[in-house]
């Protein structure tokens, strides 16, 4: 899977840097990055953020977008857009479209480091921040934006990677057009066989309920 991802962010002439933490189980995932010629950071384990922002300014970068390693379809032109409305509209955060933030993963966060930086005050390595647009939207005086619906193959189905029919769909939709397929493709298959769509909608309920779980500050 993170080969897939690495490969199709390539595809779109996007810059990879596989970013995962400092435990030892996690040296499969480096070795991946290395293997693939890509740049990789190791950082905190449980501080997302921390890591987020340490990676970034390893890197000397002042802003980047988030890849999320199951959401094997994400589009790289959506991934452009939302990074060009965040630095066209100077806006500190640019959220996922709706639809991609329902499950159509398609694309993720475009942030500004600082930000990143600001939300990290008050936590620290051991505080849980898996959902980090929780810290990030509680910051005061944000400018952030929601990315607008593309104009067209507006993706409604989840395809994201969380449970086994997920996988089930997600690796049909390789099988019939390839890792590269592009969102208009995808938005093409399902439209045409609506019982590929049909593999996971039952999963749709549960995976939203934990997405709101999720979603509650926590800190030890």
């Amino acid at each position: 899977m993170l080969e897939h991802i690495i490969k199709r962010c390539l595809h779109y002439d996007l810059r990879p840097i596989v970013c995962t933490t400092d435990l030892s189980s996690d040296l499969d995932i480096v070795n991946i990055a290395v293997a693939n010629g890509v740049e990789h950071f190791q950082g905190q384990s449980t501080n997302k953020l921390m890591r987020w922002r340490d990676c970034a300014n390893d890197f000397d970068l002042p802003y980047f977008h988030t890849v999320d390693a199951d959401d094997p379809f994400f589009c790289g032109d959506e991934v452009k857009r939302s990074v060009k409305c965040m630095l066209d509209g100077r806006h500190d955060m640019v959220l996922l479209t709706v639809s991609s933030s329902n499950g159509g993963a398609t694309v993720g966060y475009s942030l500004k480091t600082r930000i990143v930086e600001k939300a990290c005050v008050g936590t620290n390595e051991h505080t849980d921040t898996e959902m980090m647009w929780s810290y990030i939207d509680r910051l005061k005086e944000l400018n952030k934006a929601v990315l607008d619906e593309p104009s067209s193959h507006r993706i409604e189905a989840r395809l994201t990677l969380d449970y086994h029919e997920d996988y089930i769909l997600l690796e049909a939709i390789r099988i019939l057009l390839g890792s590269y397929a592009s969102r208009a493709q995808v938005y093409k298959l399902l439209a045409e066989n609506k019982i590929l769509k049909a593999i996971n909608e039952s999963r749709g309920e549960e995976w939203a309920t934990n997405q709101k779980k999720k979603s509650v500050i926590t800190s030890r």
